[in-house]
Protein backbone atom coordinates (compact mmCIF):
# COMPACT_ATOMS: atom_id res chain seq x y z
CA UNK A 1 0.00 0.00 0.00
CA UNK A 2 0.86 3.53 -0.92
CA UNK A 3 1.75 6.17 2.01
CA UNK A 4 0.62 9.39 1.07
CA UNK A 5 3.72 12.15 0.85
CA UNK A 6 2.40 14.81 3.17
CA UNK A 7 2.65 12.25 5.96
CA UNK A 8 5.82 10.73 5.72
CA UNK A 9 7.90 14.14 5.65
CA UNK A 10 6.31 15.12 9.14
CA UNK A 11 7.18 11.67 10.93
CA UNK A 12 10.36 12.64 9.30
CA UNK A 13 10.85 15.75 11.23
CA UNK A 14 9.33 15.11 14.98
CA UNK A 15 12.08 11.89 14.70
CA UNK A 16 14.75 14.60 13.76
CA UNK A 17 13.54 16.68 16.63
CA UNK A 18 13.23 14.00 19.49
CA UNK A 19 16.84 12.81 18.60
CA UNK A 20 18.32 16.75 18.78
CA UNK A 21 16.72 16.42 22.19
CA UNK A 22 18.60 13.41 23.16
CA UNK A 23 21.61 14.52 22.21
CA UNK A 24 21.20 17.90 24.62
CA UNK A 25 20.49 16.21 27.31
CA UNK A 26 23.62 13.80 27.00
CA UNK A 27 25.59 16.77 27.03
CA UNK A 28 24.36 18.18 29.43
CA UNK A 29 24.77 15.44 32.07
CA UNK A 30 28.19 15.29 31.40
CA UNK A 31 29.05 18.57 31.52
CA UNK A 32 27.52 18.97 34.94
CA UNK A 33 30.36 16.99 36.83
CA UNK A 34 33.15 18.93 35.77
CA UNK A 35 30.98 22.15 36.04
CA UNK A 36 30.25 21.31 40.19
CA UNK A 37 33.53 20.44 40.24
CA UNK A 38 35.54 23.81 38.97
CA UNK A 39 32.70 25.80 41.41
CA UNK A 40 34.56 23.89 44.84
CA UNK A 41 37.03 26.19 46.61
CA UNK A 42 40.63 25.48 45.87
CA UNK A 43 42.45 24.31 49.62
CA UNK A 44 44.85 27.13 51.43
CA UNK A 45 48.03 26.39 51.69
CA UNK A 46 48.21 25.86 55.57
CA UNK A 47 45.46 23.24 55.25
CA UNK A 48 47.27 20.97 52.70
CA UNK A 49 49.18 18.40 53.86
CA UNK A 50 52.27 19.01 56.42
CA UNK A 51 55.75 18.29 54.92
CA UNK A 52 58.48 17.51 56.60
CA UNK A 53 60.33 20.12 59.41
CA UNK A 54 64.04 21.24 58.55
CA UNK A 55 66.55 20.51 61.13
CA UNK A 56 67.38 23.62 63.17
CA UNK A 57 70.70 25.54 62.44
CA UNK A 58 73.00 26.03 65.73
CA UNK A 59 73.40 29.51 66.90
CA UNK A 60 76.94 30.98 66.12
CA UNK A 61 79.31 32.65 68.94
CA UNK A 62 79.63 36.40 68.96
CA UNK A 63 83.57 37.12 68.87
CA UNK A 64 84.08 40.12 71.64
CA UNK A 65 87.01 41.63 73.65
CA UNK A 66 87.31 41.18 77.49
CA UNK A 67 89.06 42.54 80.20
CA UNK A 68 89.38 41.82 83.80
CA UNK A 69 88.06 43.24 86.68
CA UNK A 70 90.86 44.18 88.89
CA UNK A 71 91.70 45.19 92.62
CA UNK A 72 94.42 47.64 92.60
CA UNK A 73 95.91 50.64 94.75
CA UNK A 74 94.21 54.07 94.26
CA UNK A 75 96.12 57.64 95.62
CA UNK A 76 93.49 60.34 95.73
CA UNK A 77 95.62 63.65 94.25
CA UNK A 78 95.07 67.31 94.86
CA UNK A 79 96.36 69.90 92.12
CA UNK A 80 99.04 71.92 93.26
CA UNK A 81 100.94 74.75 91.65
CA UNK A 82 104.88 74.95 92.02
CA UNK A 83 107.51 76.80 90.00
CA UNK A 84 111.18 76.04 88.94
CA UNK A 85 114.04 77.34 91.35
CA UNK A 86 117.38 77.60 90.58
CA UNK A 87 119.51 76.48 93.45
CA UNK A 88 122.39 78.32 92.30
CA UNK A 89 121.97 81.56 91.02
CA UNK A 90 123.00 85.35 91.54
CA UNK A 91 125.42 88.49 91.24
CA UNK A 92 128.92 87.84 90.48
CA UNK A 93 130.52 90.55 92.06
CA UNK A 94 134.38 91.75 92.12
CA UNK A 95 136.66 91.13 94.97
CA UNK A 96 139.29 93.63 94.42
CA UNK A 97 139.31 97.35 93.10
CA UNK A 98 140.07 98.24 89.89
CA UNK A 99 138.97 98.83 86.14
CA UNK A 100 137.31 96.63 83.70
CA UNK A 101 140.03 95.58 80.95
CA UNK A 102 138.28 93.03 79.49
CA UNK A 103 134.55 91.24 79.62
CA UNK A 104 134.33 87.96 77.81
CA UNK A 105 130.66 87.20 78.17
CA UNK A 106 127.25 88.14 77.12
CA UNK A 107 123.82 87.85 78.04
CA UNK A 108 122.66 84.61 77.26
CA UNK A 109 126.15 82.58 77.45
CA UNK A 110 126.43 79.85 78.69
CA UNK A 111 129.77 78.95 81.00
CA UNK A 112 131.46 77.13 83.05
CA UNK A 113 132.52 76.45 86.38
CA UNK A 114 135.91 78.66 86.14
CA UNK A 115 135.51 80.07 83.04
CA UNK A 116 136.93 83.92 83.01
CA UNK A 117 133.62 86.32 82.93
CA UNK A 118 136.07 89.89 82.95
CA UNK A 119 139.11 90.66 83.47
CA UNK A 120 140.31 94.04 85.53
CA UNK A 121 143.39 96.08 84.57
CA UNK A 122 146.32 94.31 86.43
CA UNK A 123 149.73 96.04 85.51
CA UNK A 124 150.10 98.02 88.94
CA UNK A 125 148.75 94.46 90.83
CA UNK A 126 151.49 92.65 89.03
CA UNK A 127 154.44 95.22 89.59
CA UNK A 128 153.00 95.11 93.30
CA UNK A 129 153.40 90.82 93.35
CA UNK A 130 156.90 91.28 91.89
CA UNK A 131 157.89 94.19 95.00
CA UNK A 132 156.77 91.46 97.69
CA UNK A 133 158.72 88.48 96.33
CA UNK A 134 161.82 91.19 96.32
CA UNK A 135 160.86 91.83 99.99
CA UNK A 136 160.81 88.33 100.68
CA UNK A 137 163.75 87.27 99.28
CA UNK A 138 165.28 90.24 101.30
CA UNK A 139 163.69 89.51 104.74
CA UNK A 140 165.19 85.77 104.06
CA UNK A 141 168.41 87.08 103.32
CA UNK A 142 168.42 89.18 106.37
CA UNK A 143 167.59 86.29 108.54
CA UNK A 144 170.10 84.12 106.97
CA UNK A 145 172.96 86.51 108.29
CA UNK A 146 171.11 86.75 111.64
CA UNK A 147 171.43 82.94 111.96
CA UNK A 148 175.11 83.20 111.42
CA UNK A 149 175.99 85.80 113.37
CA UNK A 150 173.89 83.60 116.08
CA UNK A 151 176.51 80.81 115.20
CA UNK A 152 179.73 83.01 115.07
CA UNK A 153 178.71 84.49 118.67
CA UNK A 154 178.16 81.19 119.95
CA UNK A 155 181.59 79.91 118.82
CA UNK A 156 183.47 82.74 120.86
CA UNK A 157 181.38 81.83 123.71
CA UNK A 158 182.52 78.54 123.82
CA UNK A 159 186.07 79.40 123.46
CA UNK A 160 185.66 81.82 126.92
CA UNK A 161 184.13 79.00 128.13
CA UNK A 162 187.36 76.72 127.72
CA UNK A 163 189.89 79.43 129.17
CA UNK A 164 188.33 79.12 133.06
CA UNK A 165 191.22 77.39 134.11
CA UNK A 166 193.71 79.78 132.40
CA UNK A 167 194.85 82.97 133.92
CA UNK A 168 194.11 85.14 131.00
CA UNK A 169 189.71 84.06 131.52
CA UNK A 170 187.74 87.02 132.11
CA UNK A 171 184.31 86.62 133.66
CA UNK A 172 183.10 90.06 132.22
CA UNK A 173 183.86 88.87 128.74
CA UNK A 174 182.19 85.96 129.23
CA UNK A 175 178.78 87.48 130.84
CA UNK A 176 179.02 89.91 127.64
CA UNK A 177 179.14 86.95 124.95
CA UNK A 178 176.51 85.63 126.27
CA UNK A 179 174.53 88.86 125.93
CA UNK A 180 175.88 88.66 122.54
CA UNK A 181 174.11 85.88 121.65
CA UNK A 182 170.65 86.51 123.08
CA UNK A 183 170.31 89.34 121.30
CA UNK A 184 171.60 87.85 118.27
CA UNK A 185 168.34 85.07 118.58
CA UNK A 186 166.41 88.20 119.44
CA UNK A 187 167.20 89.48 115.93
CA UNK A 188 167.10 86.25 113.84
CA UNK A 189 163.46 86.22 115.70
CA UNK A 190 162.82 89.61 114.25
CA UNK A 191 163.92 88.61 110.94
CA UNK A 192 161.96 85.26 110.66
CA UNK A 193 158.75 87.37 111.49
CA UNK A 194 159.43 90.50 108.99
CA UNK A 195 159.82 87.06 106.60
CA UNK A 196 156.77 85.68 107.38
CA UNK A 197 155.16 89.08 106.81
CA UNK A 198 156.84 89.29 103.45
CA UNK A 199 155.76 86.39 102.59
CA UNK A 200 152.08 87.52 103.42
CA UNK A 201 152.08 90.57 101.62
CA UNK A 202 153.66 88.36 98.79
CA UNK A 203 150.85 86.06 98.68
CA UNK A 204 148.16 88.95 99.24
CA UNK A 205 149.19 90.91 96.23
CA UNK A 206 148.90 87.25 94.60
CA UNK A 207 145.66 87.06 95.62
CA UNK A 208 144.64 90.49 94.20
CA UNK A 209 146.18 89.50 91.39
CA UNK A 210 144.33 86.31 90.77
CA UNK A 211 141.20 87.74 91.54
CA UNK A 212 141.55 90.59 88.77
CA UNK A 213 140.45 87.47 86.89
CA UNK A 214 136.53 87.47 87.40
CA UNK A 215 135.56 83.51 87.02
CA UNK A 216 132.35 81.60 87.11
CA UNK A 217 131.74 80.18 90.69
CA UNK A 218 129.01 77.72 89.02
CA UNK A 219 128.00 76.54 85.73
CA UNK A 220 125.24 78.48 84.16
CA UNK A 221 123.53 81.19 82.27
CA UNK A 222 124.62 84.69 82.35
CA UNK A 223 120.95 86.66 82.67
CA UNK A 224 122.34 90.13 83.17
CA UNK A 225 125.38 91.59 82.58
CA UNK A 226 125.51 94.99 84.74
CA UNK A 227 129.13 96.63 83.86
CA UNK A 228 130.99 97.57 81.09
CA UNK A 229 134.59 97.58 80.01
CA UNK A 230 136.20 100.53 81.21
CA UNK A 231 133.56 100.97 84.21
CA UNK A 232 135.75 101.43 87.52
CA UNK A 233 134.82 98.57 90.34
CA UNK A 234 134.90 98.67 94.00
CA UNK A 235 135.13 95.77 96.13
CA UNK A 236 131.42 93.72 95.95
CA UNK A 237 130.52 95.84 93.06
CA UNK A 238 127.87 93.87 90.39
CA UNK A 239 129.47 92.38 86.99
CA UNK A 240 127.12 89.91 85.56
CA UNK A 241 124.67 87.37 87.05
CA UNK A 242 124.31 84.03 86.50
CA UNK A 243 121.68 81.43 86.88
CA UNK A 244 122.53 77.77 87.29
CA UNK A 245 119.34 76.19 85.12
CA UNK A 246 121.25 72.54 85.39
CA UNK A 247 120.18 72.21 89.34
CA UNK A 248 116.69 72.92 89.16
CA UNK A 249 114.56 72.34 91.90
CA UNK A 250 110.57 72.92 92.21
CA UNK A 251 109.28 74.89 94.95
CA UNK A 252 105.43 75.19 96.09
CA UNK A 253 103.36 76.90 98.53
CA UNK A 254 101.69 73.80 99.92
CA UNK A 255 98.36 74.06 102.42
CA UNK A 256 99.65 72.77 105.83
CA UNK A 257 96.60 69.90 106.08
CA UNK A 258 98.43 67.99 103.03
CA UNK A 259 102.06 68.39 104.66
CA UNK A 260 101.33 65.00 106.40
CA UNK A 261 101.57 62.75 103.18
CA UNK A 262 104.87 64.46 102.06
CA UNK A 263 107.68 62.81 103.97
CA UNK A 264 111.66 63.54 102.64
CA UNK A 265 112.23 61.06 99.23
CA UNK A 266 108.64 61.09 98.55
CA UNK A 267 107.43 60.66 95.01
CA UNK A 268 104.82 62.71 93.32
CA UNK A 269 103.46 63.03 89.40
CA UNK A 270 103.95 66.71 88.01
CA UNK A 271 103.31 67.86 84.50
CA UNK A 272 104.88 70.80 82.83
CA UNK A 273 103.26 72.78 80.17
CA UNK A 274 99.89 70.95 81.05
CA UNK A 275 101.78 67.91 78.36
CA UNK A 276 105.14 67.05 79.97
CA UNK A 277 104.85 64.55 82.98
CA UNK A 278 107.70 63.96 85.37
CA UNK A 279 108.10 62.85 88.73
CA UNK A 280 109.22 64.32 91.88
CA UNK A 281 110.84 63.74 94.97
CA UNK A 282 110.54 65.75 98.50
CA UNK A 283 114.19 66.74 99.22
CA UNK A 284 112.92 69.22 102.11
CA UNK A 285 109.67 70.79 104.30
CA UNK A 286 110.44 74.17 105.54
CA UNK A 287 109.45 74.57 108.94
CA UNK A 288 107.68 78.14 108.64
CA UNK A 289 104.48 78.44 108.01
CA UNK A 290 102.62 81.42 106.19
CA UNK A 291 99.87 82.71 108.99
CA UNK A 292 98.29 84.42 105.89
CA UNK A 293 97.48 81.72 103.70
CA UNK A 294 98.45 78.51 105.77
CA UNK A 295 100.98 77.33 103.54
CA UNK A 296 104.59 75.92 103.92
CA UNK A 297 107.06 75.76 101.77
CA UNK A 298 108.03 72.39 100.36
CA UNK A 299 111.29 71.68 98.13
CA UNK A 300 111.10 69.44 95.22
CA UNK A 301 113.64 67.58 92.94
CA UNK A 302 112.57 66.69 89.65
CA UNK A 303 113.23 63.32 88.51
CA UNK A 304 113.88 64.12 84.49
CA UNK A 305 115.45 61.23 82.93
CA UNK A 306 116.02 61.72 79.65
CA UNK A 307 117.06 65.38 80.41
CA UNK A 308 115.53 67.53 77.47
CA UNK A 309 113.37 69.79 79.63
CA UNK A 310 114.49 73.36 78.90
CA UNK A 311 113.76 74.32 82.12
CA UNK A 312 113.92 78.21 83.21
CA UNK A 313 113.61 79.96 86.87
CA UNK A 314 110.28 80.78 87.82
CA UNK A 315 108.42 78.60 84.98
CA UNK A 316 105.60 76.90 86.22
CA UNK A 317 104.45 73.29 87.46
CA UNK A 318 101.63 71.25 88.31
CA UNK A 319 102.14 69.12 91.08
CA UNK A 320 99.67 66.08 92.33
CA UNK A 321 99.91 65.71 96.24
CA UNK A 322 98.30 62.79 97.55
CA UNK A 323 95.05 63.97 99.30
CA UNK A 324 95.11 60.87 102.14
CA UNK A 325 96.31 57.58 102.53
CA UNK A 326 96.24 55.16 99.60
CA UNK A 327 93.28 52.42 99.98
CA UNK A 328 92.51 49.34 97.41
CA UNK A 329 89.63 49.28 95.19
CA UNK A 330 87.94 47.33 92.79
CA UNK A 331 88.01 48.85 88.95
CA UNK A 332 86.49 48.13 85.78
CA UNK A 333 87.69 49.35 81.99
CA UNK A 334 85.84 52.40 81.12
CA UNK A 335 84.77 51.09 77.24
CA UNK A 336 82.45 48.03 79.50
CA UNK A 337 80.35 49.94 80.93
CA UNK A 338 77.33 50.63 79.23
CA UNK A 339 74.52 53.74 79.83
CA UNK A 340 70.73 52.24 79.34
CA UNK A 341 67.65 54.18 80.48
CA UNK A 342 69.37 55.90 82.70
CA UNK A 343 71.25 53.16 84.59
CA UNK A 344 74.96 52.14 83.76
CA UNK A 345 75.30 47.98 82.95
CA UNK A 346 78.22 45.74 82.30
CA UNK A 347 78.37 42.68 80.24
CA UNK A 348 79.83 40.05 82.07
CA UNK A 349 80.80 36.90 80.35
CA UNK A 350 79.54 34.13 82.99
CA UNK A 351 80.22 30.45 81.19
CA UNK A 352 81.00 32.06 77.42
CA UNK A 353 77.59 33.66 77.74
CA UNK A 354 75.92 37.22 78.13
CA UNK A 355 74.68 38.38 81.69
CA UNK A 356 73.77 42.24 81.63
CA UNK A 357 74.53 43.19 85.75
CA UNK A 358 73.98 46.76 86.86
CA UNK A 359 76.79 48.59 88.48
CA UNK A 360 77.68 51.79 90.86
CA UNK A 361 80.63 53.43 89.61
CA UNK A 362 82.99 55.90 91.69
CA UNK A 363 85.30 57.90 90.61
CA UNK A 364 87.86 57.45 87.78
CA UNK A 365 91.18 56.28 87.91
CA UNK A 366 93.30 56.98 84.26
CA UNK A 367 91.37 54.70 81.93
CA UNK A 368 88.83 53.09 84.59
CA UNK A 369 85.97 53.25 87.03
CA UNK A 370 86.18 52.59 90.55
CA UNK A 371 83.25 50.05 91.49
CA UNK A 372 81.77 50.63 94.53
CA UNK A 373 78.90 47.77 93.57
CA UNK A 374 78.27 45.08 91.26
CA UNK A 375 81.07 43.07 90.42
CA UNK A 376 84.45 40.56 91.86
CA UNK A 377 87.97 41.18 91.25
CA UNK A 378 89.32 38.54 88.63
CA UNK A 379 85.61 38.42 86.58
CA UNK A 380 85.47 39.20 82.76
CA UNK A 381 83.73 41.94 81.11
CA UNK A 382 83.13 42.83 77.41
CA UNK A 383 84.84 45.93 76.65
CA UNK A 384 84.69 45.55 72.65
CA UNK A 385 80.89 44.60 70.96
CA UNK A 386 78.89 45.06 74.08
CA UNK A 387 76.52 47.30 72.52
CA UNK A 388 74.83 44.92 70.00
CA UNK A 389 74.59 41.97 72.48
CA UNK A 390 71.38 40.49 74.52
CA UNK A 391 71.50 38.47 77.40
CA UNK A 392 72.17 34.51 77.04
CA UNK A 393 74.31 35.08 73.39
CA UNK A 394 76.98 32.68 73.50
CA UNK A 395 80.62 34.61 73.38
CA UNK A 396 84.27 33.61 71.73
CA UNK A 397 87.02 35.67 73.39
CA UNK A 398 90.90 35.32 73.80
CA UNK A 399 91.92 35.36 77.55
CA UNK A 400 93.07 38.89 78.72
CA UNK A 401 96.55 40.17 79.37
CA UNK A 402 97.05 39.46 82.56
CA UNK A 403 97.60 42.92 85.24
CA UNK A 404 101.11 43.85 86.00
CA UNK A 405 102.35 42.36 89.25
CA UNK A 406 101.85 44.27 92.43
CA UNK A 407 105.70 44.63 92.76
CA UNK A 408 105.93 46.64 89.27
CA UNK A 409 102.92 48.74 89.15
CA UNK A 410 102.97 51.67 90.47
CA UNK A 411 100.07 52.94 92.32
CA UNK A 412 97.47 54.29 90.24
CA UNK A 413 96.46 58.47 91.12
CA UNK A 414 92.91 59.68 90.39
CA UNK A 415 94.65 62.58 87.98
CA UNK A 416 96.79 61.94 86.31
CA UNK A 417 97.85 58.17 86.24
CA UNK A 418 101.51 57.72 87.29
CA UNK A 419 100.78 55.06 85.00
CA UNK A 420 101.60 57.43 82.13
CA UNK A 421 104.52 58.90 83.68
CA UNK A 422 107.95 58.05 82.27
Amino acid sequence: MTIPTHKNSSAARSGALFLSAILLMSTFFHLAPTAAAADKPTAKPDQQAPKAAKPAQPILPTKVVVDAVRQEPLHQTVPVLGRFVARQTGVIATRINGAVGELRVDVGDRVDEGEVLAVLLKDRLQWQHNLQRAEVANFAAQLKTKKQQIKLRRQELERLKSLKKSPAFSQARLDDKSQEVAVAESEANEANAMLQMANANFRLTGIDLHNAEITAPYAGVVSKRHANVGAYMTVGAPLVTIIDDQTMEIEADVPAERIAGLSAHTKVPAVINKKSQIMAMVRAVVPEENPQTRTRTVRFIPVLQDGKFDLAANQSVTLHLPAGSARHVITVHKDAVINRKGKQLVVVAVEATTQFRPVVLGEATGSRFSVIKGLKPGELVVVRGNERLLPGTPLEFSPPSPAPAAGTNKAREATPSPEKIR
